[in-house]
């Protein structure tokens, strides 16, 4: 006769084998499975919302993302509490590009974007992530796999860290939170949709097509149009040096501020709007990265300055002195402002 002691663990080993059996897939079975879903993808459309926390007012934008194999992106992004247009970064056969169909602007880059860097509102870049890290740690939930990740960011190493949660029906992103030094939130990603293998028509990676489908019927293109009051803008963070000069420029049809700081660290943000926007040209080609300023804001970052536009507005932002996470700090607190 069997003892219950011993009876009791025959059971304890019975249900522990099922459950392994049907039960929870292991980190391994899990980042395989999300490797084969990126190696079979055909593209996928996602909309997305993120939030932003930086330490100033905290900032809510929406993304709009279309991937098509093998290796072509458009991912627009627009300010849901502005409403002033979008950009789009576009990436095709001719290269990666910014677009601005409200100033009718196009930045052509010498980059290998996405691959350079973190990217938290698109699948493969997340999958790589977790593939890179070896420490990352796994653990699930009721409804998501959820992996802790290092990040890649070339221009903050203020974001150590990231938690992706991807849906355990179809292996697809969920939310992504990109995490500072203490472990606090300060991205938040939300995946309100992800459709997988959809179709696509021919022109939509082109440059012309998103250009004309995404620029405001109201834009002035003539001399006609009137400069609006014109905000300036000034930084916030302005790592401990003071506004020492602002001189306005009038250009034939528009405005150009200029304003110079000095102290530790010297540095000048020049702004400016025009009446008139410009026929669509060629894009300039920009030699640097993309990098999210986290307003609504795609800037072009190079060694000394980075260029963005929002609002309306052009900013220049050049300093020889700050680092290049200085001049993405500087630049993402360009949120201050007096009225011309």
């Amino acid at each position: 006769m069997i003892k219950k002691s011993r009876l009791w663990m025959i059971v304890v080993f019975g249900i522990v084998l099922v459950l392994a059996a049907c039960g929870e897939q292991s980190q391994e079975d899990v980042v395989k499975k999300l490797g084969s879903n990126v190696a079979d993808l055909a593209g996928y459309k996602a909309n997305v919302e993120m939030k932003m926390n930086t330490g100033q007012e905290e900032q809510l934008f929406k993304i709009d993302v279309w991937h098509k194999k093998e290796d072509f992106y458009r991912v627009a992004l627009s300010n849901n509490q502005q409403d002033k247009g979008s950009q789009i970064i576009l990436k095709n056969k001719d290269g990666v590009f910014v677009l601005t169909p409200e100033l009718k602007k196009s930045f052509k880059f010498q980059s290998d974007w996405p691959d350079n860097s973190s990217q938290p509102y698109l699948y493969q870049s997340l999958v790589e992530d977790i593939a890179n890290d070896e420490e990352a740690e796994f653990t699930s939930n009721e409804n998501h796999y959820i992996f802790k990740t290092k990040t890649n960011y070339q221009s903050n190493n203020n974001l150590p860290y990231q938690e992706i949660y991807f849906d355990k029906e179809n292996y697809t992103p969920a939310l992504v939170k990109v995490l500072d030094t203490d472990g606090n939130a300060v991205v938040e990603v939300k995946f309100n949709s992800f459709e997988l293998n959809p179709s696509f028509n021919d022109k939509d990676f082109e440059i012309e097509e998103n250009m004309a489908s995404a620029t405001p019927e109201d834009v002035p293109t003539s001399g006609d149009g009137v400069i609006d009051e014109l905000e300036v803008m000034v930084p916030i963070q302005t790592v401990g040096a003071e506004l020492a000069e602002q001189v306005e420029v009038d250009l034939e049809n528009g405005k150009r501020i200029i304003s110079t700081f000095t102290g530790e660290k010297n540095f000048t943000l020049v702004q400016e709007k025009r009446n008139v926007v410009e026929t669509l040209q060629s894009p300039v080609e920009v030699e640097g990265d993309i990098v999210n300023l986290g307003f609504g804001a795609i800037g072009a970052l190079s060694e000394n300055a980075v260029e963005w536009d929002y609002n309306g507005s052009n900013f220049y932002l050049a300093s020889d002195q700050l680092t290049r996470e200085e001049l993405v700090e500087v630049a993402q607190s360009v949120q201050g402002h007096n009225v011309k």
